[in-house]
């Protein structure tokens, strides 16, 4: 919860796994919201998220993002970082159990989200379809024509409009839309 976290190619995401020793879950969570803090003030970090377990004694996990992956090794070998681990130490199980997720994988392997945190498959598609539609839209109007021209096969033509259309919407769109469309993907309960 920092920076916007736009997509860029180099971008990297990391996802840490651990357990809080049961009664210190308050100490823990501070620890890393802590943590979170510092990474703030260093190059690179782009947001960061605690993501509590849905059951009392499950996996907590954190998950960053940094513009490349040079400023995420920059933060792992920094003093705040270690000073961090340290103090969260006496509160875990366990060594965090790390994950790395760069480029298109980010999109389609996110964190282990509890159900209950997951936004609901409509909204999903109803983003997705805002994003695909006017480009679909675009390409079709206005770069298909130009393909035909030139005497391409329908199915070159196709192929040559899907890649475009995946990669502004890997690279550009969702990113942009989801980050966009936050409170409407993930509303808060109403009291």
């Amino acid at each position: 919860m920092s920076h916007d976290p736009a997509a860029e190619p180099g971008r990297v995401t990391r996802i840490a796994r651990r357990r809080a020793i049961p009664g210190h879950e308050e100490q823990y969570e501070e620890g890393v919201r802590a943590m979170l803090a510092a990474m703030k003030t260093h190059r690179g970090f782009l947001a960061g998220e605690l993501l509590p377990p849905e059951q009392p004694g499950g996996w907590y996990q954190v998950v960053v993002n940094f513009d490349t992956e040079e400023h995420l090794a920059e933060w792992d070998a920094s003093r705040d970082r270690e000073d961090a681990l340290v103090r969260l130490r006496p509160h875990a199980l366990d060594e965090p159990d790390y994950r790395r997720l760069t480029g298109l994988e980010a999109w389609f392997e996110g964190p282990v989200v509890p159900a209950s945190m997951r936004p609901p498959k409509h909204r999903m598609a109803f983003v997705t379809w805002l994003g695909i539609w006017p480009t679909a839209s675009f390409f079709i109007f206005f770069v298909s024509p130009l393909l035909n021209r030139l005497g391409l096969p329908f199915l070159l033509v196709t192929a040559i409009n899907t890649l475009l259309i995946t990669a502004v919407m890997t690279y550009l769109l969702m990113p942009n839309l989801t980050r966009l469309m936050r409170g409407f993907l993930n509303p808060k309960p109403r009291d």
